[in-house]
């Protein structure tokens, strides 16, 4: 693929952040001062840095450090602020971001959105920043019969989707997000501009699932792009307990597991059980291998919804406007200052878990009332020793700090209940789901026995070559945060 002009890519839309300081400037500079200082050093623009690099007095401020917050409970009083926001135009803006947020010891996260579509070479230049929604949306402009395996909620960021893993309803087929990268680019620790060949494979291999913020500013990723068909079936599947979802639940799809008011006991709650599913083809197709494979599913084909892959995007995102007539570009929308509160938790089923287990697990679910469980299958091209994921997850709208700590408690109460049905020593997690609660570092001292146990149980036996890698690229440890990969030992 020819290379892509930077210039159209950063104007589609970026947004550079650094976040808080560790350390203060000097009493005789503003932070903002010292910084414009450096990047003027380190920059040949002919642009007036003013309008580059905005301090916190700027009127935008406010509005645009909030817009891009998914989750409401980090837009509080409490949450870390940003210093400045940086609006690059070119490469070189990064890498002078990089020196200079050394230079006020600060760290920076980066928002860059632009998207190249090459459907000759069946490729995709994408920005970290972009959404996986405005990903799909390009490459339906381009192609109908072309698309890219990632996640079902289209307001994820590409480069946190990336640089955890990433996996979506085509994993056994296409795999993981990340076989599908082939190229990347990185600002490192020294404000170099790497691609996949001078950045070496280790680091490639690092930032496809290690987390890509423990190694430097990822400013994008190159996918190849996989084939899709034009009609692709998607279907819905609910039962209740009441009507035998047990039974339900043991065949095994990717399951939506609610706690909802029963329709048969007054008063009372039950579980409902959704299985949701995507299948390449036609419904023709899918009905009677699933009435032989699973017959207790009952699939009929009216069931079924017949569409393009693109439509299937919008039905994962939410069916209810796919049936009210939602259009692609609804993916562009990035939804701002939307956010819920939300909590998310994660656990891997290595075993296959016993009716009595599940009927323990509903039990407890319908006590605490609000939490529910996604179990993702694995399989396939994921059949590595995990049958499937399980993810916690529970959502409010209420401010309080009441609200707030019941729904987590919930969630975390959820959670040790499942203990005896989930993978131990360790008892993994889902990186991209970033639970602070299966561990944290003190990032200003780099512990690395504290990094230990986080990181064994989001990366398991891949930990310690990630430990290796982190320490050759940034041997500082200047990109570092709460769970991030400590250095080794003797550098610590």
């Amino acid at each position: 693929m020819a290379k892509p002009s930077l210039a159209y890519l950063f104007a589609a839309f970026l947004l550079l952040i650094v976040s808080i300081s560790l350390s203060k400037p000097s009493p005789k500079s503003s932070l903002y001062d010292t910084f414009l200082h450096c990047f003027t050093q380190h920059t040949n623009s002919s642009t007036q840095f003013s309008n580059i690099v905005f301090p916190q007095s700027n009127p935008k401020f406010p509005f645009v450090t909030q817009n891009y917050i998914r989750n409401a409970r980090f837009n509080t009083p409490l949450t870390q602020k940003l210093l400045l926001i940086v609006t690059p135009q070119v490469e070189s803006h990064v890498q002078a971001t990089v020196i200079c947020a050394k230079s006020v010891n600060s760290q920076p996260n980066i928002n860059l959105g632009g998207i190249i579509v090459n459907v000759k070479n069946e490729v995709a230049m994408v920005q970290a920043g972009a959404t996986l929604g405005e990903v799909y949306y390009r490459i339906w402009e381009k192609s109908k019969v072309l698309g890219f395996p990632a996640g079902v909620c289209p307001t994820v960021d590409v480069g946190g989707h990336i640089s955890g893993g990433g996996y979506d309803n085509m994993l056994r087929k296409h795999g993981l997000s990340v076989d599908n990268v082939i190229d990347a680019q990185i600002v490192d620790v020294k404000g170099n501009l790497l691609n996949r060949k001078t950045m070496g494979e280790d680091l490639f291999w690092a930032i496809r699932g290690g987390g890509g913020a423990s190694f430097g500013v990822i400013l994008s990723f190159t996918f190849k792009l996989v084939p899709v068909p034009k009609t692709v079936t998607v279907f819905r599947v609910e039962k209740t307990l009441e009507e035998n979802a047990t039974d339900f639940v043991l065949l095994f799809m990717r399951l939506l597991l609610q706690p909802v008011s029963s329709k048969v006991v007054k008063g009372g709650n039950t579980i409902r059980a959704s299985v949701v599913a995507l299948f390449l083809g036609g419904a023709n197709e899918v009905v009677p291998i699933l009435a032989k494979q699973f017959p207790l599913l009952g699939l009929r084909k009216e069931n079924c919804t017949e569409v393009s892959w693109m439509d299937s995007v919008l039905w994962w995102d939410d069916d209810k406007s796919l049936k009210n007539g939602a259009k692609p570009e609804t993916l562009l929308d990035r939804h701002a200052n939307t956010a819920d509160f939300l909590k998310r938790k994660s656990d891997y089923v290595q075993k296959a878990i016993p009716r009595e287990g599940l009927e323990f697990i509903w039990k407890r679910m319908i006590e605490l009332g609000k939490t529910g469980l996604v179990f993702n299958p694995y399989g396939r091209k994921m059949a590595q020793g995990n049958l499937f994921k399980v993810q916690y997850s529970v959502t409010w709208k209420d401010p309080s700090l009441a609200a707030a700590q019941n729904f987590l408690n919930q969630a975390r109460k959820l959670y040790s209940y499942m203990t005896p049905f989930v993978s131990k020593n360790p008892r993994s997690a889902f990186l991209n789901y970033r639970d602070l609660d299966i561990g944290v570092n003190n990032f200003r001292k780099n512990s690395f026995q504290e990094g230990e146990v986080y990181g064994a149980k989001y990366f398991n036996g891949n930990f310690q070559r990630l430990i290796k890698v982190k320490t050759v690229v940034d041997s500082t440890n200047f990109f570092r945060n709460e769970q991030s990969i400590p250095l080794a030992p003797s550098k610590a």
